[in-house]
C-alpha cells in the first residue's frame, strides 16, 4: 500500500483528534506526507423568520461580519497549531484553512494534492441531526476518487 501523502480534516471536535491521532499514526508509520485541512463554514440565514434554527434566531449577513471572520480564523489557526504541536513530530504537514463546503474542500484539496488516504472523523449523527446538518464524512466517501478512513467515536 502507497500512502505518501495522507489528508487529515480536522476541526475543534473530539472526533476529529481522534481523526487526527489515527491520520498521524499512519503517517509516522509510513513516512507520508501530511495535508491537514480545516474548513470554516459560514453562518448564513435567509431573512425574517426563515432564519430560525432550534429556535435560535441568527442575524441577517452573520458570515459577513469582519469581527466574526477574524475570530473564526483564529480559532483555525489554533486547531492547526494545536494538532501539528500534538502528533507531527518529524512530519512534513502542510495546512490549509478555509471558508466553504467542508465536504467539498476536502475533496477538492485531495485532488489537487493527489493524496493517497482521507482520514475523516465522524459525528455519528442520526435523525434530525443528519437531516439538517448532513453528513460530511459520507459526503466524502461518496464522492472521492482515493480510499477514505472515517474514525468514529
Amino acid at each position: 500500500m502507497n500512502l505518501s501523502k495522507i489528508l487529515i480534516a480536522i476541526d475543534e471536535s473530539l472526533e476529529s483528534d481522534q481523526a487526527a491521532a489515527r491520520g498521524f499514526d499512519l503517517a509516522h508509520n509510513y513516512h507520508s506526507e501530511v495535508i491537514l485541512v480545516n474548513i470554516k463554514e459560514l453562518i448564513v440565514s435567509s431573512p425574517g423568520d426563515a432564519g430560525l434554527i432550534n429556535g435560535m434566531p441568527f442575524e441577517q449577513g452573520l458570515g459577513d461580519d469582519p469581527e466574526l471572520i477574524k475570530i473564526q480564523g483564529e480559532v483555525s489557526d489554533n486547531i492547526i497549531d494545536r494538532t501539528i504541536k500534538k502528533y507531527a513530530k518529524d512530519l512534513k504537514v502542510s495546512h490549509f484553512s478555509e471558508y466553504g463546503s467542508a465536504a467539498e474542500s476536502i475533496i477538492d484539496y485531495s485532488n489537487q494534492f493527489k493524496v493517497d488516504l482521507i482520514v475523516i472523523g465522524t459525528h455519528s449523527r442520526s435523525g434530525l441531526d443528519r437531516l439538517l446538518l448532513g453528513s460530511v464524512a459520507e459526503h466524502v466517501v461518496r464522492h472521492s476518487k482515493v480510499a477514505v478512513l472515517v474514525v468514529p467515536v
